[in-house]
């Protein structure tokens, strides 16, 4: 993404800070949508069973399959956020009862960065001036963790949105009582798989019909192996 580098343009982005990124939970959700829902229809019209019960399956699986993924990653990205005070906590022990094996770990971390002599004496007396710095600086080099960790709440609804939104799709042919609601229902969710990775390449080095056709492909594999297990029980309930 392009943007200004005038002096004013700069100082105003880093005041800001780092802008998260719920990207991951919004595609995360809304394929798992399109594929539990797709599944469901896939499976039952292989089962051979009537569209009422495609409807209550898909509807009950909808809800509570968004739930679950939303709650689910409500609590790992808070587990994250945990972790981070965690061992925030742990460094500023250490800083208190061991600091000059603290500052030593920051003059190692520099010193494997290429600086030397008085330029690296001088970077590890303006890390270790200031206590915030100091622990920012562990956290980052030492743990390999970011300085700040999005919120569990946003990724949580990010999540639920978009599996509610994506996973709706198979269902809508019956629910409004199309004709060829089958075919219907998996062309229109092939547009989303493929809507869904055309997205996608927007923040990634793929082309817009490369990403859009490999999220297709899983929704079809998705699709395929439900269908086949629903002609399988069938066949089993058969004999």
């Amino acid at each position: 993404m392009e943007h200004d580098h005038s002096s004013e343009a700069i100082e105003r982005r880093l005041a800001a800070g780092p802008r998260h990124n719920y990207l991951r939970d919004w595609i995360y959700g809304g394929i798992d949508g399109s594929v539990t829902t797709l599944a469901v229809v896939s499976g039952v019209v292989g089962a051979q069973l009537s569209p009422w019960i495609i409807l209550v399956m898909g509807f009950a699986n909808l809800v509570a399959d968004g739930f679950s993924m939303a709650a689910s990653n409500f609590l790992g990205t808070r587990a994250e956020y945990e972790d981070l005070k965690r061992i925030e906590a742990i460094e500023n022990r250490h800083i208190d009862l061991a600091p000059e094996g603290e500052r030593e770990e920051v003059r190692q971390i520099f010193r494997n960065k290429g600086f030397t002599g008085e330029d690296l004496t001088r970077i590890v007396e303006l890390v270790t001036a200031d206590r915030t710095r100091w622990v920012r600086t562990m956290l980052t080099e030492e743990y390999g963790l970011p300085h700040d960790v999005r919120s569990p709440w946003m990724a949580a609804v990010t999540t639920f949105s978009a599996f509610i939104a994506c996973g709706l799709v198979p269902l809508l042919p019956y629910v409004f009582g199309l004709s060829n609601p089958v075919v219907l229902s998996m062309v229109m969710t092939g547009g989303v798989f493929f809507a869904i990775g055309s997205v996608k390449s927007r923040w990634s080095t793929a082309s817009w019909w490369s990403s859009g056709l490999s999220t297709l492909a899983v929704g079809a594999i998705a699709a395929g192996l439900a269908y086949g297990a629903g002609l399988l029980l069938n066949h089993l309930a058969r004999h």
